[in-house]
């Protein structure tokens, strides 16, 4: 009886666990579309195809400082506001692109503070979710965001998100570019049992950061398999409609032990 008991506690404490984190439980074959930088891409090539294949994204956008080579390689403000009016999610990468673990507090916030006035002043809704520029960070970034009530931060690590035990401004992914393609279809098979795959992009072609840049065949190939395997993929925002990050991020401490870039 004692076994049986502890059994059914320990089941109990688990369910509670399980309900203050999860809204709904997660299905298996979800991905979450995450794109970087605000290359012009975005708004040319990743939207369009975003469209006609019915899929959510979130853009976590910057602005990169002037020496960057081609202002015309990055998309303005009024092609950010078109996304939104899209029906995408735009998300909050810092103004500068800058690596949060070397900011101050002062400094965190302005960097923040500028994007979300930008999207404020065009009506674009106000965010609370954040990438790590170059996936820098440190604890003290983790304490800055949640000051500022941020709900979500993506980070990378190849690796899928389990809502359960990763911390939600600790929410990896795998970035892709034009080398790891069967890295990719590998990570799809990953969006199972609970666990979620998220995915970073960058340009689509990327034609100032060639590392990281993904050919728009490529692109759509990916697109192409997720519909035609019937995936769920949806923006970081949609995200919360399966987890309580409010919840989350009383509930999970944050585990640095795990991989947070790739």
């Amino acid at each position: 009886m004692k076994k049986l008991f502890l059994f059914l506690y320990t089941f109990s404490i688990l369910q509670i666990g399980i309900s203050q984190i999860l809204k709904h439980p997660i299905p298996d074959k979800l991905v979450v579309l995450t794109f970087d930088d605000a290359p012009a891409s975005h708004y040319s090539v990743v939207a369009p195809l975003l469209k006609e294949f019915g899929f959510g994204a979130t853009f976590y956008v910057c602005e990169f400082p002037p020496n960057s080579k081609d202002s015309t390689l990055y998309m303005n403000w009024r092609q950010i506001q078109a996304l939104n009016k899209m029906g995408f999610e735009v998300a909050n990468h810092t103004h500068t692109h800058a690596n949060v673990s070397k900011l101050t507090q002062k400094e965190f916030n302005s960097q923040l503070g500028y994007i979300e006035d930008k999207c404020d002043s065009l009506g674009i809704p106000k965010t609370k979710n954040f990438a790590y520029p170059g996936y820098g960070l440190n604890a003290q970034a983790l304490e800055f965001l949640k000051e500022l009530n941020y709900k979500t931060a993506r980070v990378g690590g190849s690796r899928a998100y389990d809502p359960m035990t990763d911390h939600p401004y600790l929410i990896p992914s795998w970035a892709t570019d034009e080398s790891n393609k069967d890295e990719i279809f590998e990570a799809f098979e990953k969006a199972k049992d609970g666990n979620i795959v998220v995915l970073t992009i960058h340009g689509v072609p990327d034609m100032e950061h060639p590392w990281v840049n993904t050919p728009p065949s490529l692109f759509k190939e990916y697109l192409e398999y997720l519909k035609m395997k019937k995936y769920k993929v949806i923006s970081m925002l949609e995200l919360g409609e399966y987890v309580d990050f409010n919840n989350a991020l009383k509930t999970i401490s944050p585990d640095f032990s795990k991989k947070l870039s790739n």
